[in-house]
Formats: C-alpha cells, structure tokens, sequence
C-alpha cells in the first residue's frame, strides 16, 4: 500500500506542477498559446528523456484504473506526442521560439542527425523502464509468484540497469553536443 501512495504522490506532484506552469505560461502568452507551449514542453519531456516522466502523468492513473497495461498507454503517449508535434512543426512552427525548452526541441528535430539519437535513446529507455515497472507492479499485485519468476525478474532488472548505463552514456553525450551540461 505504501508503494501506491508514493505512486500516487508522485503522480499528484507531476500533475501539480503541470498545471503551475500552464498557469504561468498563459499569464505571459495567453491561454491559446499556454495550452500549446505547455503539451509540446509535456511532449518534449516524452520524446527527449529516457525515462517516462511525462508519460507517467498518464500511465500509472491509468494502469491504476482501468488495468491497462503502462506499456500500451506509454504507445499512445508517444505518438500522441509525435503527431502533435507533426502538426505544429508544419502548421505553427513559430510556438517552438517561445521558450527556452522548445527552442532545444526544435532543434532536435530539424537536425536528424544526429540529435533524432536522442528521441531514439529516449525510446528506448522509456519503453524499457516502462515495460520493468509493469513487471513490478504485477508482482506487487502477485503474492504468491513463484521462485523462477523472481529469478526471471531479477535477470531483467540486471539486462535493464545494463542497457539503462549505456543510454545514459550516450544521451549524456548527445545533450553535450546540443551545448547542454546536466549536473549530475
């Protein structure tokens, strides 16, 4: 029960701080431009980090709910996210130079190469993170799994701590190349 709660803490500060910024961002550009700015910064945060962070505002409500698995709804949350992108890349280009984050977005995606690395690390990261969290969640749920399964999960918590070091690794050095410095 602790582990929900955390969850659903964590679930409720991601949410909270949405909302503050869409607030703060209408205040400066008005609610039409606020409510675009705010979901291609969510869609940012989707595409260009290699966990699901932004995603989890959606997933984790969701597989709480209704039972749906977190890696269908992170599918959905991604190409939602690519398709919205899509259309204001092509119909009102003008919104990615409102913001400092949206201004690195933008330039991500006009130069494929080699910064679309990123959006493909960060796929790969989110989606394996998600796929672990299902996994977890459904032996939270499963009280009596039995001993092979725990000896299957912890082989795939090692592969994914693995895989997880190498993304970080090169998205480190792909956000470098952008001329950002992440402290660690």
């Amino acid at each position: 029960m602790h582990d929900h709660r955390t969850r659903l803490t964590r679930f409720l500060l991601l949410f909270a701080i949405l909302i503050l910024y869409f607030g703060l961002i209408s205040t400066k550009y008005g609610i039409r431009d606020g409510f675009a700015i705010t979901f291609l910064t969510w869609s940012f945060f989707v595409l260009c980090t290699p966990i699901a962070d932004a995603g989890f505002l959606l997933d984790f409500p969701i597989r709480v709910l209704f039972e749906i698995r977190m890696l269908y709804s992170e599918i959905v949350v991604w190409l939602l996210a690519v398709f919205s992108n899509v259309y204001f890349f092509f119909s009102y280009s003008e919104i990615y130079y409102k913001t400092l984050v949206l201004m690195v977005f933008h330039h991500i995606l006009i130069q494929p190469y080699p910064f679309w690395s990123i959006i493909a690390l960060s796929a790969t990261g989110t989606f394996l993170s998600i796929h672990l969290a299902d996994e977890l969640f459904d032996m939270s749920l499963d009280t009596h799994h039995s001993k092979y399964k725990g000896h299957k999960n912890i082989y795939q918590i090692i592969v994914f701590l693995f895989v997880a070091g190498i993304i970080i690794i090169l998205y480190d050095f792909l956000i470098k190349q952008l001329g950002i410095d992440i402290p660690v």
